[in-house]
């Protein structure tokens, strides 16, 4: 309704008389003499967290939190001085895991000057190691991973559980009278080096060198390149050296159970087209890939166990009474609460393409961070929470696509020997210092701990080892 006559309503008498025009109506509750109102103040845009400092390492969750609702695909500028666009919707993540406008090549990189050769695993291009499953496109990644893909069959997995556990309470029988142990250095660490390492058939007179090499890389992370770097030319000498002697001694009959080199250069030497750079690079990214995964499985795993008292008294009950669903279910929560790779390693726009409604131009490096992908609410209910019997949990840790991770059921068999192991051997596990004490490694692609400090009541380790 209006406040002027309609044609329909009496005109008063008054109206029929000239009359001097009214003056302007002041505004509803605006005195005529007031000054115009200053402009609402708007809200400022939050400012992004810090990231990739030290705090940030400690615990990366509030941080990724505030990127998912405020800029689920953010560029940011990397350490190494990069510029990449990082994803951290679980939705956008898995769908751009599995794009094939992604490019896993290098050569796909738009870079700077300034980022030459500080994407990848640092050394990899001077050792000629770059043709390996993490840096290749199919076909060759076709190609390359039908070949590995051999040694982890589940078949061959579980062939390979006696070796695991037994390499489990080796290193547990090392500590077991001590009362006390780091359990990164200890245990987390060594674990996996000599798995792989039996896998790949490296001799066990040289697997204190690739310990030692393996340790070098993980020191460095997050410092200089240059360490690491050292570490991966020292690593390609010996695995060339070993080709070839592994190559002279090979029978003309391949053996059950051959080991993965040989497997390699069986191929390479029988129509497969495997150069020896390949082998190698194969060889070096399994151990590369195969080792810190699980030991940051292993220590943070057995870190959030330690930290949710609850939920680790709930699984030492079921493996006391010979159960096995909720550890395997429990280690898949682990490496969705706080799993051993921070991001995805890298990709490379090939065409101009939009991610979460975010234009990436073509040469754009691309971070998919699993981390934040797996604590999305979109996704998990109550995602915060640590919870071992958690059953919709298809979590991004291991990648998806084509470059899902090809150890995964490795990684598996070790992460449940050894949670299982540690808490039945050392029932009251304890950590050693305050959880706010502890230091994480801040690198780019993995997250783990420095050191972890346990005690526990001395066990005499000459007794036979529970079974788990």
């Amino acid at each position: 309704m209006t406040d002027q006559p309609t044609p329909d309503q009496p005109t008063p008498a008054s109206a029929s008389a000239p009359a001097a025009p009214a003056p302007p109506t002041p505004e509803p509750d605006t005195p005529a003499s007031a000054t115009p109102a200053p402009p609402e103040p708007t809200t400022p845009t939050p400012s992004p967290p810090a990231l990739f400092t030290w705090e940030f390492a400690t615990n990366p969750y509030p941080a990724y939190a505030w990127l998912r609702e405020h800029a689920p695909v953010h560029r940011t500028t990397l350490p190494s001085g990069v510029e990449a666009w990082l994803v951290t919707r679980y939705a956008d993540a898995k769908q751009t895991l599995a794009d094939n406008r992604l490019s896993k090549n290098p050569a796909h990189h738009d870079e700077p000057a300034h980022a030459k050769g500080k994407t990848g695993i640092p050394g990899e291009r001077k050792a000629e190691l770059m043709t390996h499953l993490l840096n290749i496109d199919p076909p060759d990644h076709t190609r390359l991973r039908r070949l590995v893909s051999k040694a982890f069959t589940p078949r061959r997995v579980a062939e390979f559980a006696p070796r695991v556990q037994q390499l489990t309470d080796q290193f547990i029988d090392r500590f077991a009278e001590k009362g006390s142990a780091d359990l990164i250095h200890e245990f987390a660490f060594p674990l996996p080096i000599h798995a792989i390492c039996d896998l790949l058939g490296v001799p066990r007179e040289d697997q204190d060198d690739f310990r030692d090499w393996a340790g070098m890389m993980i020191r460095h992370q997050g410092g200089p390149r240059g360490g690491v770097a050292r570490s991966v030319k020292k690593m390609r000498g010996y695995l060339a050296d070993l080709i070839h002697r592994k190559r002279a001694a090979l029978p003309d009959t391949p053996a059950p159970g051959e080991d993965l080199i040989s497997g390699l250069i069986r191929a390479s030497d029988h129509g497969e087209h495997l150069t020896e750079n390949e082998a190698a690079a194969m060889a070096f990214i399994l151990l590369f890939a195969g080792f810190e995964t699980t030991v940051n499985l292993i220590g943070n795993g057995t870190f959030a166990l330690l930290t949710h008292p609850e939920q680790r008294a709930r699984l030492q009950s079921s493996l006391a009474a010979g159960e096995r669903g909720l550890l395997e279910t429990g280690v898949e929560e682990l490496l969705r609460y706080d799993g051993p790779v921070e991001l995805a390693t890298w990709r490379f726009a090939t065409e101009p393409l939009t991610i979460g409604g975010q234009d990436i131009a073509a040469g754009d490096p691309v971070l998919v961070v699993l981390a934040a992908a797996d604590r999305d609410p979109a996704r998990f209910t109550e995602p915060d929470t640590l919870d071992l019997s958690r059953r919709d949990n298809q979590h991004l840790g291991y990648g998806h696509g084509i470059h899902y991770c090809l150890g995964a059921p490795l990684a598996r068999l070790e992460g449940q020997t050894a949670l299982a192991t540690l808490l039945t051997r050392l029932p009251d596990l304890r950590l050693a210092e305050e959880p706010g004490e502890l230091r994480w490694r801040g690198g780019l692609i993995m997250r783990g701990l420095r050191t972890l400090p346990v005690e526990f009541t001395p066990v005499d380790a000459s007794r036979p080892a529970a079974q788990t």
